[in-house]
């Protein structure tokens, strides 16, 4: 007696249910899995513990500030408890005004920016061979290609990892403070002060759309670690000091700071906040023009996509 064939197993796969999605969900996987080895280094945790920390400083800075405006009647302010002293409140108000800008101004949410983005740059240049550089360094892009997503998903997913970091670093943040400090003063600061919205949003966009193509460009150049971050050294540090030699030592014109691409994006942000260009702090250092400053970095900006565009295609999938 003869029994019929079984039917084969082909390794237990399972039929494919439910709705497919499209490319653009692979665009998330691919910054969810780029964010998670991310999340494995313990130096992002130490870097973004040490990001937290300077968020809360002008957090509760803010609200020292305004605290101590309300009580500047008083001639004396009692501090701490058995060992505490009496301050006058002008002498604080003046030093968190004028010496560390927390008055919730264009120069409090600049610098706070400026300084956060120091550190997303700094998580940047370590991870950006674990975020992209591997991908290329062990041929994993054909990985990547083989599945129903073209060449410029995966540079969006790679981007959107590297934009959740640069945001939730200094755009976010921002917001928070901006927030803040209209609800322990007036509720007319957010009428008044909406032009300082739109900079952080603007600022924001910045640092993120500069900073996720310069780590691409980089990553995909250089594949390692350690020579990705000799290059972001270069090119946000040593670029610093050479533009401040030129124009400071040598006189030259304002012009040459336009090198640093950090400069650049500081004064966009300043255009961007309504800052008056003349009262740009160090009042002894001349800027070159907002616009100046803001053509060069969208000039950096397309030639990294070309490059990128160039880099990508020249990866084949073998079908």
């Amino acid at each position: 007696m003869s029994f019929p064939p079984a039917s084969p197993q082909l390794l237990r796969y399972r039929a494919l249910g439910g709705p497919r999605l499209g490319p653009w969900q692979g665009v998330k996987a691919i910054a969810r899995s780029s964010l998670q080895l991310l999340a494995r280094r313990k130096l992002f945790w130490v870097l973004y513990a040490f990001s937290v920390l300077i968020f809360l400083f002008y957090f509760f800075g803010q609200y020292l500030m305004v605290f101590l405006e309300n009580r500047v009647t008083e001639s004396l302010v009692r501090t701490g408890g058995v060992f505490g002293r009496n301050i006058r409140p002008e002498f604080v108000t003046k030093m968190l005004r004028d010496a560390l800008h927390m008055d919730g101004s264009a120069d409090t949410y600049g610098d706070f920016m400026w300084t956060e983005g120091y550190i997303a740059m700094v998580i940047l240049a370590f991870a950006g061979s674990i975020m992209v550089g591997n991908d290329f360094q062990h041929n994993s892009l054909p990985f990547y290609l083989s599945k129903p997503i073209s060449r410029r998903h995966y540079l969006f997913g790679k981007a959107l990892a590297v934009a959740a970091v640069v945001n939730v670093m200094t755009t976010i943040p921002g917001l928070a403070l901006f927030v803040e400090y209209g609800f322990i003063d007036t509720w007319d600061y957010y009428l008044e002060s909406s032009r300082l919205l739109f900079g952080i949003l603007a600022y924001g966009a910045a640092l993120t759309v500069t900073l996720s193509l310069l780590l691409l460009v980089t990553a995909t150049w250089l594949k390692r670690t350690v020579p990705m971050v000799m290059v972001w050294t270069t090119v946000f540090v040593l670029s610093r000091l050479i533009h401040r030699w030129l124009v400071d030592q040598l006189g030259l014109p304002s012009q040459w700071r336009l090198l640093d691409i950090w400069n650049n994006m500081y004064l966009f942000g300043q255009w961007c906040f309504g800052k008056e260009h003349h009262l740009l702090r160090p009042t002894n250092q001349v800027q070159p023009p907002y616009w100046q400053a803001t053509a060069v970095m969208v000039a950096v900006c397309v030639a990294c996509v070309l490059y990128l565009r160039k880099r990508v295609r020249a990866v084949e999938v073998v079908a």
